[in-house]
């Protein structure tokens, strides 16, 4: 069923519309000077019936001893005259509305391109400002998790140590020992979701150093060969551009994970001059880049849109059982 957005009138289509029915009524030549906007084979056969005509009209004059024949001469060189004036006329009506009706589609198909880069910009910065307001409350979320709940989660622990001190049942030591197992697994949870929120190395260490440690953590896991090229640490970088480009790399990673059937990950970031570029390249299954299943999937999309907001270049290369190759290039701060 269709929104009821849907059916609302949208009024930039309707601005085009009405400027394509108005370019229809525009001024346009017309009488004699439209015949210009004839093919030349059309006013080449024009030019040979109005000969053909006057002609007739030449021959009636020599025949002067028959009246009769003469007569009916001049009168079907009259007719082939008049039906060649309507004739012209009607060509060259066509040609103006033909010629009306191009220049309207070209205007119409003008407008819509406007339009459609219009909402192109409109769409691509609404998904840019989303992006970045998911890592602002991701990034509030795992610091209330690491200060509140990590607060809680050690003032817990610290309680049961006291308690194991003072206890001297056995059977209530074991069930403490316990407590103390589930409150560490809860620490180590904790942990895990505050980094997958906003990786702490990212902050405190840079780029580099959180690239390094969540591709072999997530390599190791998944029993892949990894091998790494980073420049090192310290690269100059806004938190903004940092973030950005770990989540291409995580997303990458974790497609590779999930479809790639791969042995191995070669990830290459180089800082030139003026760019910074990452390779990130498999070794696994491939699949088809043209299909639209695969070109319009959420992921790359994601990544597309990353890259696209930070004013680089994103490129990916891929064919079954070729492995699959991504290529991103993104101006340096």
């Amino acid at each position: 069923m269709p929104s009821a957005e849907s059916e609302l009138p949208n009024p930039d289509i309707d601005d085009a519309g009405a400027r394509l029915h108005q370019a229809m009524r525009t001024h346009h030549p017309t009488g004699w000077s439209a015949l210009r906007l004839l093919p030349a084979r059309a006013r080449l056969a024009l030019a040979g019936v109005l000969l053909a005509a006057l002609a007739s009209a030449a021959i009636a004059e020599w025949l002067a001893d028959a009246p009769q024949t003469q007569a009916a001469v001049i009168f079907l060189a009259l007719l082939a005259v008049g039906l060649l004036l309507a004739l012209s006329r009607l060509l060259a009506a066509d040609a103006v509305r033909r010629e009306a009706q191009r220049a309207a589609s070209e205007r119409h198909a003008k407008d819509l391109e406007t339009l459609i880069e219009a909402r192109t910009r409109e769409l691509s910065a609404l998904s840019t400002h989303l992006q970045e307001l998911s890592e602002k409350e991701k990034s509030e979320l795992a610091r209330n998790l690491h200060d509140e709940l990590g607060g809680l989660l050690t003032a817990a622990k610290m309680d049961l140590s006291w308690l194991q001190s003072r206890v001297p049942d056995p059977a209530l030591q074991e069930r403490l020992a316990q407590l103390g197992g589930v409150l560490d697994e809860a620490m180590d949870l904790k942990r895990r979701v505050v980094e997958d929120l906003r990786p702490s190395l990212l902050d405190h260490f840079g780029l580099p150093t959180a690239l390094r440690a969540y591709v072999d953590s997530a390599c190791a896991k998944a029993g892949l060969r990894a091998d790494l090229t980073l420049p090192e640490d310290g690269v100059p970088m806004s938190k903004e551009t940092a973030i950005a480009l770990f989540r291409i790399v995580q997303e990458g990673i974790t497609n590779i994970i999930r479809h790639a059937a791969a042995r191995s990950v070669t990830l290459r970031f180089v800082l030139e001059r003026e760019a910074c570029r990452f390779t990130l390249r498999d070794d696994g299954c491939g699949f088809d880049a043209a299909d639209p299943k695969f070109r319009w999937s959420h992921g790359l999309m994601g990544m597309r849109q990353r890259v696209r907001a930070l004013g680089g270049q994103f490129d990916l290369e891929s064919a079954p059982g070729a492995g699959t190759t991504l290529r991103v290039t993104i101006p340096r701060d």
